[in-house]
């Protein structure tokens, strides 16, 4: 499961290709290492049209599996968006666009620790988005913090490619790279829309080095 990405792109190219109308971000810096529960860009439908914001990666855990826990960290990856828990929020209002540069696997190393392994596209453009949805919640995400309400956002998994298979066999985020899917994404009905939960073609993802290490030159 990925539970860690990157998003180091310019706010410019994030607007221009996601034809965000609105940008409630303000100086959006890069985020090299984004990790679940931590705040993140995403472009949803607003009512004056397409905007870019700011949410929390982790949408709400079913109530079921709280049970003696305090806190809800939240679900980052959703691998059944039409279960009774999802589909409420399947709709177009709480689709959303999570652009990313690069995303990271746990690799199993022979002494059972793990190191995260990257990814990214593999025809150079930097920027991809995680086909997402959000929603509005009031919950107790941090225990000093105590009860919230926040946007939340997660976003869909399906069957690994060859690339991300050979590190995680069992799945990898739905990723969009193209303007119609962006648009059937958060304009189609949802049988339409659900249909973009597939594995992006082999060949179209390779191995990089951390994004860390590239914003700093190393």
């Amino acid at each position: 499961m990925c539970n860690l990405y990157s998003m180091t792109s310019n706010p410019q190219a994030i607007r221009e290709i996601a034809k965000v109308l609105e940008d409630r971000t303000g100086n959006l810096q890069p985020l090299p290492e984004i990790y679940p529960n931590t705040m993140a860009p995403i472009v949803r439908n607003g009512e004056g049209g397409r905007e870019l914001l700011m949410a929390r990666w982790g949408m709400p855990t079913p109530p079921g599996y709280l049970k003696g826990h305090k806190v809800d960290r939240g679900v980052t990856n959703i691998r059944n968006p039409g279960s009774a828990w999802w589909k409420r929020w399947e709709g177009v209002e709480h689709r959303c666009l999570v652009p990313l540069t690069a995303f990271s696997e746990p690799e199993r190393l022979p002494d059972g620790k793990s190191q995260p392994v990257w990814f990214a596209r593999s025809d150079g453009e930097p920027l991809a988005f995680f086909a997402g949805i959000w929603c509005r919640w009031t919950s107790v995400r941090k225990l000093a913090d105590g009860e919230t309400t926040d946007d939340l956002f997660g976003f869909l998994t399906t069957e690994a490619n060859r690339e991300v298979g050979a590190i995680h066999p069992k799945a990898m985020p739905v990723i969009l790279t193209q303007p119609d899917e962006l648009d059937v994404w958060m304009n189609a009905p949802a049988e339409e829309a659900l249909g973009l939960q597939r594995p992006l073609s082999d060949g179209r993802l390779a191995r990089r080095e951390p994004p860390y290490l590239v914003e700093n030159g190393s």
